[in-house]
């Protein structure tokens, strides 16, 4: 079992930046492929970044590609979600997932998720 841990949410101007966490325990972290996703009110849940076991590679929803960076810190257990030039319509609860093996943007294949953390960006 991996438990997971977001926190960093709040509320933001338009324009501005929040720092999503997550920490991750249970398991080790370096061999889970972690992810963030997110939900709005009324939407199903859809994928924003994700990264490999080693951070070699990351991938990126078109929507936030530009704006967000996924990284994280095996020695920490912690993967991180730097989001810039924050805009309504990124308000969501977001999510944080792992699986182990290969990297993956698709909900189904992620085993382990977080509570989520509340984003809000105001106009």
């Amino acid at each position: 079992q991996v438990q997971l841990v977001e926190s960093g949410g709040g509320l933001v101007q338009a324009g501005g930046s929040l720092r999503l966490s997550c920490a991750a325990s249970g398991r080790t972290f370096s061999l889970l492929a972690m992810g963030w996703f997110r939900q709005a009110p009324g939407k199903e849940r859809e994928f924003v970044a994700a990264i490999t076991r080693g951070a070699g590679s990351t991938y990126y929803a078109d929507s936030v590609k530009g704006r967000f960076t996924i990284s994280r810190d095996n020695a920490k257990n912690t993967v991180y979600l730097q989001m810039n030039s924050l805009k309504p319509e990124d308000t969501a609860l977001y999510y944080c997932t792992a699986r182990p093996g290969y990297i993956s943007r698709l909900t189904d294949e992620y085993d382990y998720w977080g509570q989520g953390t509340q984003v809000t960006v105001a106009s």
